[in-house]
């Protein structure tokens, strides 16, 4: 019998009901006893929600009320030392590390001030996690209450046995840092953490957890010699445990990992191995080869990253590769990774088109579809024949639909030349004219965009769209709100403005809304970071701009603003990504679609008195492919083309931005400077200055600003804060270069804290300006 298994489940709910609990329990709001029982309440209807569409394997300790990565650094002790030295109840600390903790002293105990660890993405992702932080002699110990535990066995009182997920210990070292200060390779900590691993199987097998998933996605990657060879020792130990410990199933995901078969051949003492065939389908043959004679293989065929149907006669086909070498009893049907990735359920979806909509499968749909197509494949198509034919149907409805083909989009984009990919001169020649036009002081001061969005904002918003309150009434709520931030940047002495994005939802579904080719979801959210959630727009179809999107708010904000105003854009790469892209034409040929719109956009503006524009490009780094070679090169270079096409329509005095953030940019260095923009600002407040050094040895010439506070948390950078990080950055970039400004944009941030810091951030510039203008 072929089983069905889900790697993970949304955590969210069908509501947003984490969200909602938690950002409550931070406000105060909400006790931690009602905090916690929400999370209860919340497994449990996840584990139903599988159960009752027939899934045979489902999982748990893929809950988090953060991330799971955090997760297993409070499961293994593993919090740095000033966060654990306050003695913080266990779930404050967890929340502290995943976004800093400030509040003062009181009668009650000492002040406390600790910003969160670095949070980067995960693997090509746009989910983010929290990065495991070590130090030199670093110990583990698996805490009292293991959380795998807890949840295995709230599950088994519920009547539902699930299979505890884990993150393994290679790639937990792997995806770790050295704290600053601390020289630890984290790899070398495998043969301290082993044993705490060890324990926690010995107790999950004495709980009744007769398997678990032990997830090494980093098996993907072009590993380094040390890690690649840390796999075989490390799985002979845990898998020597025999019957004392439950049978292991390693999964890796998100690419393939035939360049370490040899890592895979040395496993066969597990009882499973997982791979990603939605990503990789061609490893498939190769895995089977190298599986010990009575491991099983756990086919990712159902797409976790994505929201299209699955093909059930191209899955079906897959998985009969594997039951026709192996035998039907040796095969699991499995989601690709983590449904994490994907909206909870396509049920809520009441306004979207019902031609689009029967494209389309969330999370709860795509339980019922691996439970499909495991009955398929065990008792042959005949015993499904119904739910064959009505996929047959959608999959052939969506290839022969005329809402996916413009020929006009078409013909634009085979008359793309050369040319329009770069600027008319050099920067060097572009950087004085925009000095000349812009008349900036040295360490010029800006933001990444987004001001705060109220509750006041959120409420016109969802007022208008609900046909309460006019267009004209909404255009004058916005008007004012604009008026609003444009003050209080006066008041804040920053040099270039923003008009603070009051009427935009989000930096992606704000453009998507305004281009053909997509639609949108009511309910469709996707888990980006902690309580933050998105809900990307889907690219159905061509793209193309009808008319302006941001020029009316950009030009008004312009005319009442004494300091340049920067136009703010998101990139072609980062609506791509960050929206769920189709599947049935290349990616590059969609983000040139998006580049030529953007492009209009961008000419636009610089036609409306804009002359400083922003198009940020975060998810640069997330779509760089896994490994490096053909397939990265290729990548970049289409990314960077799209970008430069966007821009490049603009006159020489029109200075350009593009902002970072989660980027570990070194590894694609190359691209970011071949993208040509004249002011780059990046993540880096909670990384090392070092990082800068780049910079340095590539001699890159242009503007970089360097975030120099986290937005991420609601703690307060004090102005000294502010300088000692300036400082740091003064040792690899000259003052000529350098820009003061946070790491992103302020959107979920509150106004006072906002204030505050920007307060301290444009005082640090000033100290700055002040002292090297007395130098020269």
């Amino acid at each position: 019998m072929v089983q069905s298994s889900i790697l993970g489940f949304p955590r969210m709910g069908v509501n947003r009901d984490l969200k909602k609990a938690t950002e409550a329990y931070w406000g105060g709001k909400l006790s931690q006893e009602d905090l916690l029982a929400e999370g209860k309440r919340l497994r449990a209807e996840h584990w139903k929600i599988q159960k009752d569409a027939g899934v045979d394997i489902i999982p748990s300790n893929d809950f988090s009320y953060y991330d799971h990565v955090l997760d297993h650094i409070q499961l293994f002790g593993a919090a740095p030392p000033r966060y654990s030295q306050h003695k913080l109840d266990p779930i404050d600390e967890f929340f502290a590390m995943g976004r800093g903790h400030q509040k003062p002293q009181t009668d009650k105990g000492p002040a406390v001030d600790v910003p969160s660890l670095e949070m980067v993405k995960w693997f090509d992702s746009n989910y983010h996690y929290v990065k495991p932080t070590l130090q030199d002699g670093q110990k583990f110990k698996l805490n009292a209450n293991p959380k795998p535990i807890a949840e295995f066995l709230e599950a088994k009182e519920a009547g539902i046995n699930t299979r505890p997920v884990l993150l393994g210990p290679v790639s937990f070292l792997t995806l770790g840092k050295a704290d600053r200060g601390q020289k630890v390779d984290p790899i070398d900590l495998l043969q301290e953490l082993l044993p705490v691993y060890e324990e926690l199987l010995i107790k999950l097998k004495e709980a009744g957890a007769e398997t678990v998933q032990i997830d090494e996605p980093v098996l993907v990657f072009d590993l380094p010699p040390r890690v690649k060879n840390a796999f075989k020792p490390a799985y002979e130990k845990l898998g020597n445990l025999g019957d004392k410990a439950p049978k292991l199933v390693f999964a890796t995901y998100f690419g393939d990992i035939v360049h370490n078969i040899d890592v895979l051949q040395s496993l066969q003492n597990l009882y499973a191995i997982h791979i990603d065939v939605v990503r990789n389908p061609e490893q498939l043959e190769t895995v089977i080869d190298a599986l010990g004679p009575k491991q099983t293989l756990s086919v990712g065929i159902v797409d976790g990253r994505n929201i299209w149907k699955t093909n059930f006669k191209k899955a079906i086909e897959k998985v009969e590769v594997a039951t026709q070498k192996l035998g039907k009893d040796r095969v699991i049907v499995a989601s690709s990774s983590s449904l994490l990735h994907t909206p909870h359920t396509l049920a809520s979806e009441k306004q979207l088109d019902p031609e689009v909509r029967d494209w389309f499968s969330f999370a709860c749909e795509k339980a019922k579809e691996l439970a499909i197509l495991a009955k398929a494949v065990t008792d042959g198509p005949a015993s499904v024949r119904d739910e064959l034919e009505a996929n047959a149907k959608s999959i052939e409805a969506r290839a022969t639909s005329k809402l996916t083909n413009d020929s006009k989009v078409k013909d634009r984009l085979a008359k793309v030349t050369d040319e329009m990919f770069n600027r008319k001169s050099p920067f060097p020649t572009r950087i004085a004219q925009q000095q000349s036009t812009l008349n900036l002081p040295m360490f010029p001061t800006t933001t990444i965009g987004s001001f705060p969005q109220t509750k006041d904002i959120r409420v016109q918003r969802n007022r208008f769209t609900k046909g309460e309150i006019t267009a004209e009434e909404y255009e004058k709520f916005i008007e004012k709100e604009i008026q609003d931030v444009v003050k209080i940047q006066e008041e804040l002495g920053l040099d270039v403005y923003v008009h603070g994005e009051p009427e935009r939802n989000d930096m992606v579904q704000y453009f998507g809304e305004r281009l053909t080719g997509y639609v949108f979801t009511t309910h469709g959210w996707v888990q980006s970071y902690g309580s933050r959630c998105v809900r990307p727009p889907i690219i159905v179809g061509d793209i193309s701009r009808p008319k302006a999107m941001t020029v009316k708010e950009s030009k008004y904000a312009a005319s009442i603003s004494k300091k340049p105003m920067k136009g703010m854009l998101t990139g072609p790469i980062t609506c791509l990504r960050w929206s769920f892209p189709r599947d049935d034409i290349h990616q590059s040929e969609q983000a040139q679609q998006l580049a030529l719109a953007l492009r209009d956009e961008v000419v636009d503006l610089e036609s409306a008195g804009i002359f400083v524009i922003q198009v940020d490009e975060p998810a640069l780094r997330e779509g760089l492919p896994l490994r490096s070679g053909l397939a990265r090169e290729d990548y970049l270079s289409w990314a960077v083309k799209s970008f430069r096409l966007s821009v490049a329509g603009v006159k020489d005095s029109t200075q350009i931005h593009s902002h970072f953030c989660y980027s570990e940019f070194q590894d694609f260095f190359s691209a970011i400077a071949a993208l040509d923009a004249d002011v780059l600002s990046i993540e880096n407040s909670k990384s090392d200055a070092k990082l800068l050094k780049v910079f340095v040895d590539e001699a890159y010439p242009r503007h970089i600003g360097p975030g120099v506070y986290d937005i991420h948390s609601p703690r307060i950078p004090s102005e000294q804060e502010v300088r000692d990080r300036v400082q740091e950055m003064l040792e690899y970039l000259s003052p000529e270069q350098l820009w003061i400004d946070p790491d992103c944009g302020l959107k979920t941030r509150q106004w006072p804290e906002t204030k505050a810091a920007l307060t301290n951030m444009v005082n640090a510039a000033k100290f700055f300006r002040a002292k090297y203008t007395k130098a020269n």
